[in-house]
């Protein structure tokens, strides 16, 4: 009787933990972004040209209504899409806090000026 016992309490944490994976998945889904939130999704670095380096990365989003994937603080971001549309770049943020932003004379992007005066340029495709 209490092997029986110990079965039915097994087999009742396995169905319990089985459903709460299965709620999971099925609720949270895997891969979904929070709304509002960002992610990397690739990121490639090229440095064979002597003090310069070429970053390109991807980002994936899940912007709320009103919001575009932008940059703040040198990460991706949810932006307002009105600082898109008006290439204000610098309104969203995109610098670290100890860097000043500038926008492109054409507008295609922005450069982050750090205080040793190196500058990270940023072009928008």
């Amino acid at each position: 009787m209490q092997h029986l016992r110990v079965a039915w309490a097994l087999a009742g944490a396995a169905l319990g933990f089985f459903l709460l994976f299965w709620i999971q998945a099925h609720f949270f889904g895997e891969g979904q972004l929070v709304a509002g939130t960002c992610e990397i999704v690739t990121l490639d670095r090229d440095s064979s040209q002597p003090r310069r380096t070429i970053a390109r990365q991807t980002a994936r989003c899940a912007c709320r209504k009103g919001q575009i994937a932008g940059t703040t603080r040198a990460s991706p971001a949810c932006v307002e899409a009105h600082i898109v549309r008006s290439r204000q770049w610098c309104e969203m943020m995109p610098c670290l806090d100890d860097e000043g932003c500038d926008l492109l004379v054409n507008r295609t992007g922005w450069t982050c000026a750090q205080p040793g005066g190196r500058v990270k340029t940023t072009t928008v495709s």
